[in-house]
């Protein structure tokens, strides 16, 4: 059994004082007031629930569409455990059948093989709107399929994800995405709000990116935006890098939905943990400009955004309490994805936590009590 202190410890309820923390086979097996620190390794810093990040398109160089390999997936996974992910899903933007079932088989390898960080995969596409497609390639966007349908329910990919436009996707599909616990998100979407209550009633109970690419609300049509708001069980992602969605709406979507429904995400691209500039997928040549990744004309392509910044970003220009921000990095992204080990430090957890220090950047990440970045 190894032991841990933390002089200030966020167990996801309240920041305690002096904790010891001990593991055992990758899992907490008690937090408790220290009374003797010695032989314990010393966290210095803000010990917090490691990151959830439920839409993770690429990071340090590689972009998971371009490389579907075991490979990438350990490249991208490293790269975001420096910025406190400790758990992420490996996003495939809408795309071919072929490169989805590539995809597919990398996570599956990588589960079975047991890479860290890597829990399951997140389908954004290729079942969208073509008004609200974003940089998603046109040629590729389509209706749902068995072949598609296949690959959505196997049982080897951990937990799986799907982003899709209600409008353009049976109720009868949803629900059984729905029953082979596919968690169901709706995005990329031009719905009404009946469309979007209809889908959430099928057993949708996430949104992809508030605000981005979805119906917005309107004095006399409410939309997804209205709907998602509206609602007071379902999960939003809000990519909060101030480039993306404004900081009065986010704080709108927050004071709507409270933190506990709210989960931070970066829609990152394979920017992020590397000094690219430049990324060709699809056709288009998307430039990085301090923070922010455009394709030509301006149009936003995901993010160079991490999960460490978006924090602080909620906490600095959001006005979010420290304790807020990080339940909204951990424990709500692991109650939507219905992770019962993750989002919390407490006995019969998995030891996977981030060490901050005052100005809430990352100093260390640890998954199954060993630490993978400092």
């Amino acid at each position: 059994m190894q032991r841990y202190f933390a002089p200030r410890l966020f167990d996801g309820k309240a920041i305690k004082h002096n904790q010891i923390l001990a593991v055992k086979n990758g899992t907490i097996y008690s937090i408790e007031d220290a009374d003797n620190q010695e032989e314990a390794i010393q966290l210095t810093g803000l010990v917090a629930p490691g990151f959830v990040d439920v839409q993770v398109n690429g990071g340090g160089g590689e972009l998971f569409n371009n490389a579907p390999s075991f490979e990438a997936l350990l490249t991208i996974s490293r790269a975001h455990q420096q910025f406190g992910s400790t758990a992420i899903l490996p996003t495939l933007i809408t795309d071919n059948l072929e490169t989805m079932e590539l995809a597919a088989d990398a996570v599956c390898d990588a589960i079975k093989r047991k890479m860290p960080g890597i829990i399951g995969m997140h389908f954004e596409g290729p079942h969208l709107s073509q008004p609200k497609k974003g940089i998603h390639p046109e040629q590729h966007i389509r209706h749902i399929s068995p072949e598609e349908m296949a690959i959505f329910t196997r049982e080897d990919l951990g937990l799986v994800c799907v982003t899709l436009a209600p409008e353009n996707v049976s109720i009868e599909c949803i629900e059984e995405l729905v029953s082979a616990n596919v968690k169901v998100c709706l995005g990329h979407s031009n719905a009404s709000a009946d469309q979007t209550f209809a889908a959430l009633k099928a057993g949708a109970n996430g949104f992809t990116h508030l605000f981005n690419a979805m119906s917005p609300l309107q004095s006399r049509a409410a939309g997804m935006v209205g709907a998602a708001l509206l609602d007071s069980t379902s999960y939003c992602g809000l990519i909060v890098d101030h480039e993306h969605v404004d900081i009065p709406s986010c704080q709108l979507a927050i004071k709507c939905k409270t933190p506990e429904y709210i989960m931070l995400v970066t829609d990152a691209m394979s920017h992020v943990g590397s000094d690219q500039a430049v990324l060709e997928f699809a056709g288009m040549q998307i430039n990085r400009q301090g923070n922010k990744l455009t394709i030509e004309g301006g149009r936003l392509a995901g993010s160079a955004l991490d999960m460490a910044t978006a924090v602080r970003n909620s906490v600095v220009n959001l006005h979010c309490s420290t304790e807020d921000a990080l339940n909204m990095a951990s424990a709500t992204p692991a109650a939507f994805l219905g992770l019962q080990k993750k989002g919390l430090l407490a006995s019969g957890y998995d030891a996977d936590w981030v060490v901050l220090n005052d100005d809430l950047y990352i100093d260390a990440t640890y998954i199954a009590g060993e630490q993978v970045s400092a």
